[in-house]
C-alpha cells in the first residue's frame, strides 16, 4: 500500500472515527460544571428563560459556529480541525502553530502533507501550551504585576503582530493575490465603519465576521478560477 492509499483508506477513516467520538465526549464534558452546579448546589435556571438566553448568545457568537470551521479548515485539515476545536485557542495559537509548521517544511495548506504537518505542529503546541499555562496560572499574576504598564499594554498587540507575520509568510508566495485580498478587507472594514451596512441590525456584529468569511470564499473562488485557467493553458501547450 502506497502513502496515498494509506492516507485515504487507513489513516483518515480512523481519524474521522476517533475525532467524532472524542468531539462528542468533549461536548458532554463541557456540561459537567452545569451538572455540578445543578446537582450539588441546586443552581437550576428557569427553563422558560433558557431559549432567550440561547438566542442572545447565538446572536452574539453564532457566526463563529460557521466562520471558524470554514475559515480555518484549509490550514488545519480535517484532523487538525478536530484537535483545534477540542483544545481551544484556535486563532491565537493553533492556527499560527499549524501555519508556521507548514511554512517550515514548505508544505502547501490544504494538501495531504499540509494536513499532516499541521496536525503535528498543533499537537506540539497543545503540549507546550498546557505546560506553559500550568506555570502561568501559578506564577503569571506575580510576573505580570512586576512588569511596567508599557510592557503589559504591548501584550495586546501580540496577536495582530503574529497574524501580520503569517500574512507575509504566505503572501510572499503570491504577492498580487495577498495584496488584493488585503485591500478588499481594508475597503470592507472602511465601509462598515462609515455605516454602509447600517441597515443590518447591530447585534449581528458585521465587523466580527463579514470581512473574514467573505474573504475566505472570495479567495477560494479566485484560486479555483485561476488554477482552472492555468490547467487549460498547460493542456493547450501539450
Amino acid at each position: 500500500m502506497n502513502k496515498k492509499d494509506y492516507y485515504e483508506n487507513e489513516y483518515m477513516p480512523k481519524m474521522h472515527r476517533y475525532g467524532k467520538i472524542i468531539g462528542v465526549l468533549g461536548v458532554l464534558a463541557a456540561f459537567i460544571p452545569c451538572i455540578v452546579l445543578a446537582v450539588v448546589f441546586g443552581a437550576v435556571p428557569e427553563w422558560g428563560k433558557l431559549p432567550a438566553a440561547f438566542l442572545t448568545g447565538a446572536a452574539t457568537f453564532g457566526f463563529l459556529w460557521f466562520m471558524e470551521p470554514i475559515g480555518y479548515f484549509n490550514v488545519l485539515g480535517p484532523v487538525g480541525t478536530y484537535m483545534a476545536f477540542l483544545s481551544g485557542n484556535i486563532s491565537n495559537m493553533r492556527v499560527p502553530c499549524a501555519s508556521m509548521a507548514q511554512v517550515s517544511v514548505d508544505a502547501e495548506p490544504g494538501s495531504e502533507e499540509g494536513s499532516l504537518i499541521a496536525t503535528i505542529g498543533m499537537a506540539i503546541s497543545v503540549l507546550i501550551n498546557v505546560s506553559v499555562l500550568t506555570v502561568g496560572v501559578i506564577l503569571g499574576s506575580v510576573i505580570l504585576s512586576k512588569l511596567p504598564p508599557s510592557v503589559t499594554g504591548a501584550l495586546g498587540f501580540l496577536l495582530p503582530a503574529l497574524f501580520g507575520a503569517l500574512l507575509m509568510q504566505f503572501g510572499l508566495k503570491d504577492v498580487k493575490f495577498a495584496l488584493g485580498m488585503l485591500a478588499y478587507c481594508i475597503i470592507l472594514y472602511i465601509l462598515i465603519y462609515i455605516g454602509a451596512f447600517s441597515w443590518v441590525p447591530p447585534q449581528f456584529s458585521l465587523s466580527n465576521w463579514l470581512p473574514i468569511i467573505s474573504a475566505v470564499f472570495l479567495g477560494i473562488a479566485f484560486k479555483l478560477l485561476t488554477n482552472k485557467d492555468v490547467g487549460k493553458e498547460d493542456a493547450a501547450k501539450e
